[in-house]
């Protein structure tokens, strides 16, 4: 579990980045099926998938588009940052057992709004599988004292 931390949006600087690490368990694939409700056997069956191209199961590729919304949510620019948009470009297979590292970089900082705009990359062993990018809305320490003093 990811650390909490927040940044409010007069914190952020261009080029600030955050990168975490998550290795893929079976149990994570299954629990992606379950709570999607997406369960083609190229997740689940180890049986299906070894007549795929792949060979083996695969992670879904937005469960792997998930460990992005875990950074944005818990560490760049973390709490009280709301998800407005994301592109995603799935490059490769993720499998059972990689080890995706996950980036987040400030590319861009929109005042009107309160906005960043994040470069998000994960890749496995050097090579990229998903990049794209995202925006997101993130909270001012006026805001925030404002909620504060509201109780």
């Amino acid at each position: 579990m990811l650390e909490l931390r927040t940044l409010f949006y007069e914190d952020l600087s261009v080029g600030m980045h955050e990168s975490v690490t998550k290795t893929v368990s079976s149990s994570d694939v299954v629990g992606f099926a379950e709570v999607s409700g997406d369960r083609n056997p190229i997740h689940l069956s180890e049986h299906f998938a070894a007549k795929t191209p792949f060979r083996t199961r695969i992670a879904h590729g937005l469960y792997t588009a998930s460990l992005i919304s875990a950074v944005l949510g818990t560490r760049l620019p973390g709490p009280g940052a709301i998800y407005l948009s994301q592109t995603l470009n799935f490059k490769a297979p993720v499998k059972i057992g990689d080890e995706v590292a996950v980036t987040v970089e400030v590319t861009e900082l929109i005042e009107k709004g309160n906005r960043a705009r994040l470069s998000c990359i994960c890749a496995v062993g050097g090579t990229v599988v998903l990049e794209g990018e995202a925006m997101v809305k993130v909270p001012t320490r006026a805001s925030d004292e404002e909620e504060f003093s509201r109780g």
